[in-house]
């Protein structure tokens, strides 16, 4: 009886458990709902970068007499009370198609979680059909190709615990913009954005989220200064603000309450000190501050660190250690990734560094470790990546090196090892990858060779002495992603790459490759090819040219300096870096052009391309950054389609024929920083409406027609982050703007990175690799008496250049406030007056031209305090007195101070105090007028005998005249006014 009593028990309670799940048979217009949404969507898993955990979870999707039950689904979750699904896991379920605001899927109002992460929805907008799914406390849309702005609507979804919408490097949050985000999802807990373009500050609001968590914004384009009370949320585990180049900020000091387990901070511009008390984050796993500006001391508290895992100190401004301060890290047992890049360690490494028995990651680069690869890393046998490249390594690598059997990636690049491959790297069986770049490796390496390898598919060997040899080899060698094989003396184009079909990476620049490139190559990979570099060959053409290049993945092509004819080649839509400047490109550009809308950087400068540039130039690519088309052969009018989108950093059109007007829609461009038009046919007045730009670093407009006197323009001209401005070669004229001096703000600071460049980045997310690449500024302008070309600018140089145009009146003291000024020119002019004493406070000053003016009094004294001047000119003007001695002025010849009748001592053979003065010569006197009267004529007519008083003086007076200057004048009855000077 008690044991009937038992199995009844049981089953009651049988019957309890199971009673929820029978009665959640999901709802029918929930199920319609699901299976319309599966139908509007293509299952293929590359859509899931193939992934090998990727699988079409609607597949299980069937209504069918087993299965008509949506809760029993792969991926659904319904409530067990009502049967309406609350859930939708469909990530890594290889989805490939768009949705749009009308899709089924906005009908499953009781969803609490979404997650459609890892799929491809073929770069759509996220609909704004999102805003009905009220409930939502998770969403999650990572990775999966979602393009534009962000919808304002999701605002509304104030339930939100959970929100990753990262990976999708084509989204933008700008309208609502992040300050809006913050302030309408204050449930937050996890907020993930990495690689959405945020492009803005970071709010200080976000320190008021004290249920933030997980805070991930790894490269979003932030800027400013962070919050220190971000790091020091309450609840706060994970900081990730990684690849965020210009976000500012420092590491605040911490106790022992925080709950900070992972902080990433790498690639900013985080700086200064690490305090000691980070030592009490006895919670942190990770750390990561590579390729920041931290400077002083590593502190020794990170010995009491005892459960990190993850550390990785590499690229910053340490002080110089060696070995024996570090000797904590021979402590951190439990350590698994540890980098220390950057740190000038001078020495060999030592043997502590074996007692790091469960690393698997050591990244020891560009810290001059001198000597051999040291033989106890071969005791490290957990190694699975060893990165000791950018350092001094001399020898060849070890033949020992076999003892590493688990590694699967090898970085020894940019060292000075020498000698042949050693038989014995090619028993690495387990090696993924191997860059061996910019060695002085040598001798004759077969490709066949690295068939042994058969897991390696990143081979890296440019910049070596050695010579590939690609013929004839086995014909199962393995599937490469990245093939780096720049500089290995190749003849033509290896004919194995025929049978790649997985390629992502493809270097072959600077080798003697010569003629076509063959139809094969266009074939090559053609659906997996993201980066591309065939330049510095003597390539002159396609053997097949389509309208568009067949590779549909390409992210970057570099086809500069060869020998290219014919007209551009137009990669696929997917392109964002673009280069084939210093070619022979002929033709128009082709209208494909406009539909590259994700295009970041456009180069085809350097080439003989004409017609007129496409309308769409200014308004086709909400990415577009950077953009040279100098050097050709362009005319018309410089389009006026740019947007309010416009996010261009830099825009050169010089040396064209393009004339009209500079386009006042480039006022929408608020990011541009550089904008170069000079030698073109432009006609314009001053662009004073580019004033309020507050990017905007270098201005150069010469050698056009503008015209116009610039004092007119007295409102908006603030340009406050202007550097370097050359308006040479125009009509300009009036009176040197003052005013204008006054507001150039970021020439008067002298406390700028003197290393630092002009320069911004792209970012690209791409498996196998992410990558920053970095873009340096570019531009040409006269210094020193010479066209420089500057293929990097400082950030430091600052430049004015207002030479050849028609200012006159007196150049202002307001000058000597720009402190920063390395050029100054402002010879060619009408300039009067004196020299500014104040000129002597620019003490950065390396070249002043003053030239071809009217300038009169002495040259200043202040002056020779320049102790970086290097060019000095005050040609051709009225100065008189003494010339300045001492320093600089030491250096300076004759040709510094010519036709300056007035002046005396050294390096002119006139001496102070002596009343001789030398006759003036052909070339300071091509005209003489009296005010009152026609009478002309050249110096050396008067020699010949026009005025014979004259000649009879220089008979009397032995050759010499010994009058002064003023005789010479009354005798002529010229007033010194009226004294014109040859040009030159």
């Amino acid at each position: 009886m008690a044991s009937m009593l038992y199995l009844a028990s049981l089953l009651l309670l049988f019957h309890f458990t199971i009673t929820p799940a029978i009665s959640a048979t999901c709802v029918a217009d929930e199920r319609s709902a699901l299976l319309q949404f599966k139908q509007s969507f293509i299952i293929d898993c590359s859509a899931s970068d193939n992934d090998p955990s990727a699988y079409p979870k609607v597949q299980s999707w069937k209504v069918n007499v087993e299965n008509d039950d949506c809760c029993s689904w792969d991926g659904v979750e319904c409530d067990e009370d009502t049967s309406r699904v609350i859930g939708l896991d469909l990530s890594n379920s290889c989805l490939y198609g768009s949705i749009n605001s009308s899709s089924s899927l906005f009908h499953l109002v009781h969803l609490h979680s979404l997650n459609l992460a890892y799929n491809h929805f073929n770069y759509s907008q996220i609909p704004f059909g999102i805003s009905h799914l009220l409930r939502l406390t998770y969403l999650n849309l990572s990775s999966s190709s979602f393009f534009g702005q962000i919808p304002s609507n999701i605002l509304q979804l104030s339930k939100l615990s959970f929100l990753d919408l990262s990976g999708n490097d084509q989204l933008m949050l700008k309208n609502p913009d992040f300050r809006s985000l913050l302030q309408n999802l204050t449930s937050l807990e996890e907020l993930h954005l990495s690689w959405v373009d945020l492009s803005s500050t970071v709010p200080k609001i976000m320190a008021n989220l004290s249920s933030l968590r997980s805070l991930r914004l790894s490269s979003c384009g932030l800027n400013g200064e962070f919050p220190a009370g971000v790091s020091q949320l309450p609840n706060l585990q994970t900081l990730d603000l990684s690849f965020n180049w210009a976000l500012r900020g420092y590491v605040p000091e911490f106790n022992m309450t925080s709950q900070l387990q992972s902080l990433d901070l790498a690639k900013t511009s985080f700086s200064g000190m690490l305090p000691d008390s980070i030592g009490s984050l006895i919670s942190l796993n990770t750390l990561d501050i590579s390729s920041c500006s931290f400077s002083g001391n590593i502190p020794a508290s990170f010995g009491n660190l005892t459960r990190l895992v993850h550390l990785d100190l590499s690229g910053n401004n340490f002080q110089s250690h060696d070995f024996s301060s570090l000797s904590w890290i021979g402590k951190q047992r439990k350590l698994v990734v540890f980098g220390l890049s950057g740190i000038n360690l001078n020495g060999e490494i030592p043997s502590y560094f074996a007692n790091l028995t469960r690393v698997t990651t050591l990244i020891l680069s560009h810290c001059q470790i001198t000597g051999t690869i040291p033989p106890w890393i071969m005791k490290m046998t957990h190694l699975v990546f060893l990165d000791l490249s950018f350092n001094q390594l001399q020898g060849s690598i070890p033949r020992s090196i076999s003892q590493l059997t688990r590694l699967t990636n090898l970085q020894l690049p940019s060292n000075k090892l020498e000698g042949p491959l050693p038989d014995s790297l090619f028993q690495l069986q387990n090696l993924r990858a191997l860059n061996l770049a910019w060695n002085n490796l040598s001798g004759i390496v077969e490709m066949d060779m690295f068939s042994k390898l058969k897991k390696l598919t990143i081979l890296r060997l440019s910049r070596n002495k050695v010579s590939l040899l690609a013929n004839n080899i086995n014909a199962f060698l393995q599937k490469f992603r990245v093939l780096g094989l720049a500089s290995c003396n190749l003849s033509h184009f290896p004919h194995f790459l025929q049978d790649q079909d997985e390629l992502v990476w493809l270097d072959l620049s600077n080798n003697n490759i010569h003629g076509q490139i063959p139809r094969w190559l266009l074939n090559t990979s053609k659906e997996t090819l993201r980066f591309i570099n065939l330049s510095y060959n003597f390539l002159n053409g396609f053997e097949f040219s389509p309208a568009v290049l067949p590779w549909i993945q390409v992210s970057i092509l570099d086809l500069r300096s060869n020998m290219l004819q014919g007209s551009l080649p137009v990669p696929a839509p997917s392109i964002k870096i673009y280069s084939a400047s210093n070619n022979n490109l002929t033709g128009e550009i082709s209208p494909h052009i406009c539909s590259l809308k994700f295009l970041s950087v456009l180069d085809l400068s350097r080439n003989k391309l004409g017609g007129i540039l496409p309308e769409c130039l200014g308004n086709f690519s909400s990415s577009l950054k950077l953009v040279n088309l100098g050097n050709n052969n362009f005319h018309g009018k410089i389009p006026h389609t740019y947007t309010k989108e416009c996010n261009l950093r830099m825009l050169v059109l010089a040396y064209n024929r393009l004339n009209g007007q500079v386009p006042r829609s480039l006022s929408n461009c608020s990011r541009l920083e550089l904008l170069i038009l000079g030698n073109n046919q432009i006609n314009d007045v001053f662009p004073a409406w580019l004033g309020p730009l507050k990017e905007l670093k270098v201005l150069i407009l010469r050698s056009n027609q503008f015209h116009s006197e610039l004092s007119n323009y007295t409102s908006n001209v603030e340009f406050p982050k202007l550097r370097v401005i050359d308006l040479s070669q125009n009509k300009f004229s009036g009176q040197l703007p003052a005013q204008y001096f006054s507001n150039w703000n970021a020439m008067k600071m002298v406390d700028i990175n003197q290393l630092a460049y002009m320069r911004t980045f792209v970012n690209f997310l791409t498996e196998p690799f992410s990558l920053t690449v970095n873009l340096m500024y570019s531009m040409s302008i006269t210094n020193k008496g010479m066209e420089l070309a500057y293929a990097r600018i400082l950030e430091s140089f600052v430049a004015i250049d207002l030479s050849r145009n028609e200012f006159e009146g007196e150049i202002p003291k307001i000058i000597g406030n720009l402190n920063a000024l390395r050029l100054l020119n402002l010879s060619n002019n009408n300039l009067s007056g004196d020299i500014p004493s104040s000129l002597g406070s620019l003490t950065k000053l390396e070249s002043l031209d003053l030239s071809q003016n009217k300038l009169s009094g002495e040259i200043p004294q202040q002056l020779a305090q320049l102790h970086f001047l290097a060019v000095f000119n005050v040609s051709y003007n009225h100065l008189t007195g003494p010339i300045p001695r001492g320093n600089q002025f030491d250096t300076f010849e004759n040709n510094s101070y010519g036709e300056n009748l007035g002046l005396c001592g050294k390096p002119m053979s006139t001496k102070c105090g002596s009343s001789e003065v030398l006759p003036p010569s052909s070339s300071n006197f091509e005209e003489i007028q009296d005010s009152g009267s026609s009478f002309e004529f050249g110096w050396k007519s008067v020699l010949m005998g026009y005025g014979s008083g004259l000649l009879v003086g220089l008979v009397i007076g032995h050759i010499m005249i010994k009058r002064k200057y003023e005789w010479f004048l009354k005798i002529f009855r010229v007033k010194p006014g009226r004294i014109e000077r040859a040009r030159g």
